[in-house]
């Protein structure tokens, strides 16, 4: 399937989705309130020449939604290329404790597993190999992103990652871009959000990549592209890359 039909798709299963949701609407919680089906518009720009083609090659296989939110984007790969889906995020800072998906799976008949696992701790994963993982908008609220990434790199073969990236320190003087840095919030510097840890620079998320057994397919950043900086909300830029591991070849 050519990468265009596919997000076609994912916009059309995104628009059923949300009809579902809001039919359902259960009292007892509110569904995630941001657009993670987005992220394949996201993918389209990031894809290029030959890894336009590149979900043909986990179509069947077991990937990890992860950091899943609702798990829209997880289902969406179940139903359409029946994927084996192991949805994987920490309940206490899951939107909803994770209610979301799990009330899903029964809407959906899904056969998509939900796990509680918090990444900042020693973690296991649920599957010894994945053919891809998704792990989107999550790097910068890990307090160990090395480990997380050069755990992933030992169990799947793909990694689709975005996360935020600054161009500047807050100062706005002191250049961070071409630097392998990263930047450690305060607890409410951005969006007062406690969770917020790490802000890399591109060539500090590049070297990241690399150090914990990584190689870049493709990379694009979107948003603020001149001038980002880690805390303000109109300066938040976003890194997008297709990793693949060095260790796949062996597995």
């Amino acid at each position: 399937m050519d990468f265009d039909t596919l997000r076609e798709r994912a916009l059309a299963f995104r628009e059923d989705l949300l009809a579902r949701k809001e039919k359902i609407a259960p009292a007892e919680f509110g569904w995630y309130p941001y657009d993670t089906m987005a992220n394949i518009l996201h993918l389209d720009a990031l894809l290029s020449g030959p890894r336009r083609s590149v979900f043909d090659s986990i179509a069947g296989g077991r990937i990890a939604d992860i950091g899943a939110a609702d798990g829209d984007f997880g289902f969406f790969l179940e139903s359409e290329l029946g994927c084996q889906v192991d949805l994987i995020d920490n309940a206490p800072t899951n939107f909803n404790g994770l209610r979301g998906a799990r009330r899903l799976v029964e809407e959906l008949s899904s056969s998509t597993r939900v796990h509680e696992i918090d990444l900042d701790s020693q973690f296991g994963l649920p599957a010894e190999h994945y053919h891809a993982v998704f792990f989107l908008g999550l790097l910068y609220h890990l307090k160990n992103p090395f480990y997380v990434l050069e755990a992933l790199s030992a169990r799947a073969d793909l990694c689709f990652v975005s996360t935020r990236i600054a161009q500047l320190a807050p100062d706005h003087q002191t250049r961070l871009k071409d630097q392998p840095v990263a930047y450690l919030l305060d607890p409410r510097e951005a969006n007062n959000d406690a969770t917020n840890f790490w802000i890399f620079s591109e060539t500090g998320l590049r070297r990241l990549f690399d150090r914990t057994g990584w190689d870049v397919l493709d990379f694009v950043t979107v948003g603020c592209t001149e001038g980002s900086d880690p805390a303000a909300q109109d300066r938040d830029e976003r890194a997008f890359a297709l990793l693949h591991s060095k260790a796949a070849a062996g597995r």
